[in-house]
């Protein structure tokens, strides 16, 4: 051997592991994040998927299959049936007015003003707050009564949580109030990423702000669009803490939502079965309504 090739020959730890990396694929990096994903979140989900055609307790592992069962049970409890408009109902309504005043907020603070970074962190202070403690905020605002939080402010006699016409529309103001500021940050992202450019040409074309934000500001809001209405409607159908913490689903069912019955009829009844039963149907509905949603938003993206 050649003084040469002597200096270049590399001891054998050294090929061996050379060839071990060649030959390794890179997700092998990720097999222990992978395996714990899977014992934390897929087994679990499989799990539940089985227990749903189970009349399993939640304690023991004695439980029968009873195929459909659960799932007819479901369709025939009125409880669960009301729950499911309600959730509904509430998700419309938080979609609707979050986004609305989310969007009003980012077109405020948006423009040249000089507390302008005061006043965002002012409407994004609530996001960072416990909904729990949102829900026991909101509980002493909506105070029955009439001299005491919003009844005294507004003279009005309403029983805002206790009262089952209007108690689902106060979860829902306290919802919008917690996450409005949430879905201004997403919308005043998308305006600062309008260029300048096109409002100095709409400008000179004798465009008013009216029309210069209908139809060059409003398109280019798409994706932020996309992003804040898949947000606030997952967030609607599975809404569990601010009702939970303000009504427990009361006044009568007025505000039990899908969430709150799977959890009573899991940790308060002891039907695990039934309760997974619900929790599939909830997930189902939130992937149905996701998945019809983010195509069309996608779509009219792709138009824009």
């Amino acid at each position: 051997m050649t003084p040469v090739t002597a200096g270049r020959a590399r001891p054998a730890h050294v090929r061996r592991r050379r060839r071990f990396s060649a030959a390794s694929p890179s997700w092998l990096f990720a097999a222990p994040a992978l395996a714990v994903y899977a014992l934390i979140v897929l087994y679990p989900a499989v799990a539940g998927v089985v227990y749903a055609f189970t009349d399993w307790s939640g304690i023991g592992r004695d439980m029968s299959f009873v195929g459909l069962e659960n799932f007819r049970t479901l369709l025939a409890d009125e409880q669960a049936m009301g729950s499911i408009g309600n959730t509904l109902l509430l998700t419309v309504a938080i979609v609707v007015v979050q986004n609305g005043v989310g969007l009003l907020l980012a077109l405020g603070v948006h423009v040249k003003l000089k507390s302008r970074a005061l006043l965002r962190v002012i409407f994004f202070a609530p996001v960072v707050v416990s909904p729990v403690m949102v829900a026991f905020l909101w509980k002493y605002i909506y105070n029955p009564d009439p001299s005491a939080g919003l009844n005294g402010l507004l003279g009005l006699h309403v029983d805002w949580l206790g009262d089952p016409s209007v108690a689902l529309w106060s979860i829902a103001g306290m919802v919008v109030w917690q996450n409005a500021g949430y879905s201004m940050v997403i919308f005043l992202a998308g305006l600062e990423g309008v260029p300048r450019e096109l409002h100095e040409a709409a400008m000179i074309d004798g465009a008013g702000t009216g029309q210069r934000f209908r139809y060059v500001t409003w398109p280019l809001l798409a994706p932020a669009l996309t992003i804040n209405l898949m947000l606030s409607t997952i967030g609607g159908l599975k809404l569990f803490d601010q009702v939970f913490a303000a009504t427990n689903g009361g006044p009568g069912y007025a505000t039990e939502t899908l969430s709150t019955v799977l959890y009573k009829q899991a940790f308060v009844f002891g039907k695990f079965g039934y309760s997974t039963a619900v929790a599939l149907v909830l997930a189902l509905f939130v992937a149905a309504v996701s998945l019809i949603q983010v195509s069309y938003l996608r779509s009219r993206e792709v138009a824009v």
